[in-house]
């Protein structure tokens, strides 16, 4: 850190609050004068009085408190009146004083930046740097009207400031963690694992290195880290480990419910053992660490079958790994359990019962395609059908049902399997993915020779699959002639039934939307935050939908090669229900959010 100079660095005052700076090097550097929609507001509390979330009466009692007790906030007298809760308060803050709020963990700590100010100077202040950026430093702060210790920053940084807001556990929680290093359960599996440097030597013989990366993947500490790595996933409802190496940190992160939530991780000396134990579990080479890799680990957690996919991919700072955590239950779902509306269930069931044709399921990765196709094949009665997939990979194993993996690698390519698979007298084919011209052609095929076929394809909604189609190169009237319905969704998160609560007003862009939708009278809910839902407002997900069926009319559309505007008219003509409509169908049942249906269904 430099010497400080007579230039004074800035700092990034809250919104519109414009320093009054003195030609001299006092404290008044930082005073500043509120604009005139802040001096009818009166702070904080006048915002939320402003939006009828606290009435006069609850805010006049705080006052009171606060003139009691000078040492709390007005906002701070609110809460323990128990008016509103914490984080709605610092939200305010930050919004009064337009500045952005911020959820923080260590994990959002440049390493850079932490020997900036001393660690119990930040833990006595409750501020913690998180980034720096050439001459400024970005800090997290609780308090942003605490003008003296924005002064102090300027006595102790040479450096421009700039704030945002978090909630001081958030901020107490990282220094904690910053400072004691990692968990409790990383602790005592590094007890005993020597990450000294020298402790791995770098060997000329590729075979000696072979074997020594075994031996360290072989140790008792890298064993038990990686096990309760899985454990722990699996019993927090994880969809997907991922194992991020950097210069000077591992993160580890889980994907719950469609986010990412950083976990404890140990040492990045770790890294390597760490992998060379994923990659001996999933029988690849742990030699090579310059080409990706794909391998499967079958395993029995806490009672539970569970598949898990591995996927590793080098990177600059060393090999990133993500484990997508497949469970068997997660198929046994039906259909009526998906959140699809009454009439979409009843049109989809009836369509899977058809003889022939081909049914369409499209959204991006991740949206539930398969869960969904899965399902539909579990309402047709395979001791009277002959139902075969090809798959790339085959993710769930279903019981009569023939599963066909895919091997690009040796030629084993979606098209030469289902010409295969056709030539075995097949009543129902699920193709995983149509990704190219020959399948869609060999699809079309089948379903205009008696055979039912259900697919996927990567479209933003169920008109696109139509243009899609004619993209790669299938002709239009064999499209018209074939395609029975086609299936859009997207899956959002749940309001999490433990801490749902009303809201009493909507946001200004919330009532755009709804207004934009043609939507109005609702009731609004979310999720204050609980422990439940890991402070997030939501727990689990439910699909949202639009089914588009293929009538005569629309077949002769079709035919005539149309624009994408114009399928998107006819199917709003013929009454389709869109992702969105079904998503706010969804929030005026209480189930989600205007924001998260906003969120998914952005394009």
């Amino acid at each position: 850190m430099g010497p400080v100079d007579n230039k004074k660095p800035s700092i990034k005052l809250p919104g519109d609050l414009s320093a009054a700076h003195s030609s001299g090097g006092s404290g008044n550097d930082y005073l500043w004068q509120p604009s005139p929609d802040q001096t009818a507001r009166r702070g904080p509390e006048g915002l939320l009085l402003a939006k009828g979330v606290i009435t006069a009466e609850l805010l006049d009692e705080a006052r009171a408190k606060q003139a009691d007790d000078p040492r709390i906030s007005v906002l701070e007298a609110l809460v323990k009146n128990g008016a509103i809760d914490e984080m709605l308060a610092l939200q305010t803050t930050a919004e009064y004083f337009k500045l952005p709020f911020r959820r923080i963990t260590e994990q959002d700590v440049n390493p850079d930046v932490l020997d900036i100010l001393p660690m119990d100077y930040l833990r006595a202040k409750s501020v913690l740097p998180l980034d720096k950026h050439q001459n400024s430093v970005v800090m997290a702060i609780s308090n942003p009207e605490d003008i003296f210790l924005l002064d102090d920053f300027r006595r102790r940084l040479n450096m421009s400031v700039k704030l945002v807001v978090s909630p001081p556990a958030d901020i107490q929680k990282a220094i904690a963690e910053l400072s004691a290093g990692p968990s409790a359960q990383v602790d005592e599996i590094l007890s005993d694992f020597d990450v000294d440097e020298g402790s791995v030597e770098v060997m000329d013989e590729e075979a000696e290195q072979v074997e020594d990366l075994e031996k360290m993947a072989g140790e008792s500490p890298v064993i038990r880290y990686v096990n309760f790595l899985i454990s722990s996933a699996v019993h927090e409802g994880a969809s997907d480990i991922h194992i991020e190496p950097g210069k000077k940190r591992l993160r580890v992160r889980f994907r719950m419910d469609g986010i990412l939530f950083d976990q404890s991780a140990p040492s990045v000396q770790m890294q390597a053992a760490i992998l060379s134990r994923l990659k001996i579990m999933a029988k690849l080479d742990i030699a090579e660490t310059r080409l990706p890799q794909d391998g499967r680990i079958r395993a029995t957690v806490h009672g539970r079958n569970v598949d898990l996919r591995v996927s590793t991919l080098p990177t600059v700072h060393g090999e990133k790994c993500v484990i997508r955590i497949l469970d068997n239950r997660s198929i046994t779902v039906g259909l009526e359990q998906l959140g699809m509306a009454v009439d979409t269930l009843d049109e989809i069931q009836n369509q899977i019962h058809q003889p022939n044709g081909i049914i369409l399921v499209t959204g991006p990765t991740g949206s539930g395609k398969s869960t969904t196709l899965y399902s539909a094949l579990q309402i047709l009665d395979s001791s009277k059908l002959n139902i075969s997939t090809v798959e790339d990979p085959v993710e769930y194993e279903l019981a009569s049902i023939n599963q066909v993996h895919v091997h690009e690698s040796i030629g084993m390519t979606f098209s030469i399997a289902l010409r295969s698979l056709l030539r075995q007298d097949p009543d129902v084919v699920m193709i995983g993915e149509i990704r190219d011209a020959e399948t869609a052609r060999i699809a079309v095929q089948a379903s205009l020779t008696g055979h039912l076929v259900l697919s996927t394809l990567h479209t933003n909604d169920a008109p696109s699959c139509i243009t899609r189609l004619i993209n790669i190169g299938v002709e239009p009237y064999l499209i018209s002639a074939a395609l029975n319905a086609i299936l859009a969704q997207r899956l959002v998160r749940k309001i999490c039934p433990d801490c749902k609560i009303e809201v009493t007003e909507a946001s200004q862009r919330e009532m755009e939307h709804l207004t934009r939708c043609g939507v109005s009278g609702i009731k609004l809910y979310r999720g204050a935050g609980c422990e439940k839902c890991r402070q997030t407002g939501y727990k689990g997900r439910l699909g949202i939908y639009e089914l588009l069926t293929v009538d005569d009319e629309m077949g002769d559309l079709i035919s005539h090669c149309p624009s994408l505007m114009e399928l998107r008219n006819y199917a709003k003509k013929i009454g389709m229900r869109n992702l969105r409509i079904d998503g706010f169908e969804k929030v005026a049942a209480g189930l989600t959010t205007v924001a998260e249906i906003m969120r998914v269904t952005q394009s």
